[in-house]
């Protein structure tokens, strides 16, 4: 099960993460205000959840900004890319530069690689490295129910910039073309802002990926083609 916070004046999504039994975890916890945390915290109590886990789809500091609430409330660790550890350490001063005054997150951080499976009760969320946003940026993918967790990889009708420090057009591109297109069309996907969409709606609808998805196919098309016998 999943629940969507919006939180923060960016509309960071923040998503709890459950199981019938109550497990949870909590994926970038970009809460900054006083009710926002409340908020947080009455979800999580009427519904008598047991967090286990912070897992950021990447360091920025709108996504990390509840962070150290999280942690001590809870008394839980974080798990993040380690490319994107400099993020997090670097994430209050970052935030005070754009005016967002927030506590700096814990050092209690583990490690994610790409292919690692993050297990919260019955819930198993496959890591999926897609550097380009950041260095460090993740998918979670939950194949047993359909949904994949993209950060600021994709949105519901665009990508994720590359312009700010660790971006990379490139290496977005290739994390969007390597990891998220070959999803199941019916892939639920929930991104880092904005909306719910869908891989097939994306594929079909999103113009940032256009451009990917052609290069794709000539890239299919290319690797078909017989190999030619240059021998007389």
């Amino acid at each position: 099960m999943i629940h969507t916070f919006y939180f923060n004046d960016l509309r960071t999504c923040c998503y709890v993460l459950y199981d019938e039994d109550g497990e949870c975890a909590i994926i970038d916890p970009g809460c900054i205000k006083q009710s926002e945390r409340d908020r947080l915290v009455k979800f999580i109590e009427e519904n008598h959840l047991h967090p286990r886990m912070i897992i950021q789809t990447h360091g920025h500091f709108d996504h990390v900004m509840g962070n150290s609430f999280v942690a001590a409330k809870w008394h839980i660790p974080t798990y993040l890319a380690s490319a994107d550890i400099p993020q997090v350490r670097r994430a209050a001063s970052y935030g005070s530069y754009f005016g967002y005054e927030f506590e700096q997150p814990s050092e209690d951080i583990r490690d994610m690689k790409d292919g690692d499976i993050i297990s919260v009760g019955s819930i198993r969320l496959k890591v999926l490295a897609s550097p380009g946003h950041t260095a460090g940026g993740v998918l979670l993918y939950d194949e047993k129910d359909g949904c994949v967790f993209t950060g600021d990889t994709l949105f519901c009708g665009s990508i994720g910039r590359t312009d700010l420090p660790g971006g990379d057009y490139d290496r977005l591109s290739e994390s969007i073309r390597t990891k998220i297109l070959p999803l199941p069309s019916d892939t639920k996907v929930y991104p880092g802002h904005g909306p719910a969409t869908d891989i097939g709606r994306e594929k079909m609808t999103n113009p940032f990926l256009e451009d990917i998805i052609a290069k794709e196919i000539d890239r299919q098309q290319a690797a078909a083609q017989p190999v030619q016998n240059t021998e007389q």
